[in-house]
């Protein structure tokens, strides 16, 4: 994978221009991009769905096995994310096995959902000690235009809203290729979705472009939900070399909160309707 390749001059203008409030795409700071979403596009998985967070296009789907479940977790259902970075999403990505930005997203992602309580592992359980759902959630991205840690993390969070289960038949003890009526067990009021933050200039910048992303300083996510009707910080993971300073930090926590009243109730439509 190669990184970003950017001109001195286009750089130093990039950081200029945010340094002094402004973005290229007329954006405001702590503005997202407009979020498209088609559901129902795969016949064949329990979920599937398409995102765009303005340039940027990602696929996400749900399937589902039997499985045994982990000694330390005899009565509840397992879960694990795969994310798929491929040439056709940017020329940074190469063909192979999953490089270490496809690696850190798919971990961001699983670990926002898992630390959340979002989904009910208990109910996922069929014959405690013998047999549980096993939920593989796949992120694929399609293009590249920047901030694909949060359009990948909204769209796995519709993905699993969309989700029915399959039929399990219990003389076979496997899963017939039809679907219930009965959704992914879900706690609604655990939703928790994705947010990064990036330092650029001296400004704290949301949903940044390829662009953006490539001259920020550090990059910060946090997993934003809801607590007691207020906000609920459940995950958090840097990246970049750039340090955050308390005033960073600061300037990151109270843009937090405006996320979350600017963006909660408009995701949590999205998931479930």
């Amino acid at each position: 994978m190669s990184n970003h390749i950017m001109p001195t001059l286009q750089k130093k203008r990039i950081i200029e221009h945010i340094t002094s409030g402004k973005r290229f795409d007329g954006r405001k700071m702590d503005e997202f991009r407009d979020i498209v979403v088609e559901k129902a596009i795969s016949k064949n998985a329990e979920s599937a769905i398409s995102l765009k967070l303005g340039k940027t296009h990602v696929y996400a789907g749900v399937k589902m096995a039997v499985t045994t479940p982990y000694p330390d977790s005899q009565d509840e259902g397992t879960f694990m994310t795969t994310a798929e970075l491929h040439p056709m999403a940017s020329s940074r990505f190469d063909i192979g096995r999953p490089g270490i930005e496809a690696i850190e997203l798919a971990r961001v992602i699983d670990r926002g959902i898992r630390e959340s309580g979002f989904i009910d592992f208990k109910k996922l359980c069929i014959k405690e000690g013998e047999k549980v759902y096993q939920v593989f959630l796949d992120i694929i991205a399609i293009n590249d235009d920047g901030n694909l840690f949060d359009a990948a993390g909204i769209a796995a969070l519709i993905a699993l809203g969309q989700a029915r289960l399959p039929v399990y038949n219990e003389e076979t003890e496997k899963i017939e290729h039809e679907f219930s009526k009965n959704p992914l067990p879900l706690n609604k009021e655990a939703l928790s979705f994705n947010t990064t933050f990036h330092k650029i200039g001296n400004q704290i910048v949301i949903d940044p472009s390829v662009e953006e992303q490539a001259v920020s300083d550090f990059r910060l996510g946090i997993a934003i939900g809801e607590g007691n009707k207020k906000c609920r910080i459940t995950a958090m993971q840097k990246g970049k070399e750039g340090a955050i300073d308390t005033e960073d930090m600061e300037k990151i926590l109270n843009l937090t909160e405006e996320v979350y009243s600017k963006k909660y109730a408009e995701i949590k439509k999205l998931v479930f309707d």
